[in-house]
């Protein structure tokens, strides 16, 4: 999807417009910009819609502590926000914001390096499988920067969580459970998020040639692209979330058989005996209602670090 910015000066006079994929960044940009605009979408795009998901997690948790039964959303809203305080939705919060930047930073870095050797920049033509390898191949590196601040991140977000702090959680999750305690979820992640990532950026490119054959920039385009696709991705994935949430809030567990899964194949055997197949989609409602607008507000926020760092490289 092509993306044009048009500079204006003095009283607004238009003046010659530049043309710039819209996923990827002009070609003189550095790796810092590129990073730099990466991080501010992500810190931007989990700090919004942190609640939901934590709410996401609430509601995925297999066998909770009594306080922590819920119906649906709406109650679980309401509940938590009586009995806990409106601030616990945001409980964890820091370690998304630790690591969501430098994440994000690695994430469009290496997307916008593979796009671009598998020729996902050349022409107007439409490059679905350049886009799902690069997509894919960036979720795999940032994945594994993320994945710790994401198991420290659960584990304060589960009702009743003794963690008041990153550091204290860091350090008790370590001191019982190990090192691998942080990497548990890290193969059952990429089989959730590569899957996720290559249907989110297929369908988004799908989505955007036929509501936006112009292929000039149109944020309602991007956002209404961005948002089914992340929608659609979100629940095809949802199982593999529920599996991922399992192993890395099982020190929290009350259960002793969820205590001691390891592995994707030993979680879904558990959720299955327990729940049966309607388990694999707990919580599904949370994360397609975070999914939709974290989708926009991430490429939006991309976009907006990109124009900023074009208009002061014309500057």
């Amino acid at each position: 999807m092509q993306a044009s910015l048009q500079q204006t000066m003095g009283d607004h006079a238009p003046v010659a417009v530049e043309e710039y994929d819209y996923e990827g960044l002009p070609p003189n940009f550095t790796l810092v910009e590129n990073m730099a605009a990466g991080a501010f979408a992500g810190i931007a795009e989990h700090t919004l819609m942190y609640p939901f998901d934590l709410l996401k997690t609430r509601l995925q948790v297999i066998n909770p502590s009594p306080g922590g039964l819920y119906t649906g959303v709406s109650n679980a809203l309401s509940t938590i926000s009586k009995a806990e305080g409106v601030g616990s939705l945001w409980r964890g919060i820091s370690s998304v914001v630790l690591g969501a930047g430098p994440a994000h930073a690695v994430y469009f870095a290496t997307y916008e390096a593979v796009k671009h050797a598998m020729g996902g920049n050349n022409g107007n033509e439409h490059h679905p499988l350049a886009a799902a390898t690069s997509g894919a191949c960036a979720t795999i590196a940032s994945d594994a920067l993320m994945n710790p601040f994401d198991v420290i991140k659960q584990r304060m977000q589960v009702h009743g969580s003794v963690y008041r702090s990153i550091a204290q959680c860091t350090r008790t999750v370590y001191k019982n459970e190990g090192l691998a305690a942080f990497y548990v979820s890290y193969p059952t992640t990429l089989c959730m998020t590569v899957p996720f990532t290559a249907l989110q950026f297929t369908a988004y490119e799908s989505l955007s040639k036929v509501i936006n054959p112009g292929k000039g920039y149109d944020p309602v385009t991007h956002c209404v692209s961005g948002a089914l696709a992340g929608a659609f991705a979100a629940g095809v994935t949802t199982p593999l979330d529920v599996i991922k949430t399992l192993l890395q809030t099982r020190g929290t567990a009350r259960d002793a058989e969820i205590r001691s899964a390891k592995g994707l194949l030993r979680a879904a055997s558990i959720i299955k005996r327990q729940h049966g197949y309607a388990g694999f989609f707990r919580g599904l409602r949370p994360r397609i209602i975070t999914t939709m607008p974290s989708t926009a507000i991430c490429w939006s926020s991309y976009e907006m670090a990109k124009a900023y760092f074009i208009r002061h490289q014309d500057d």
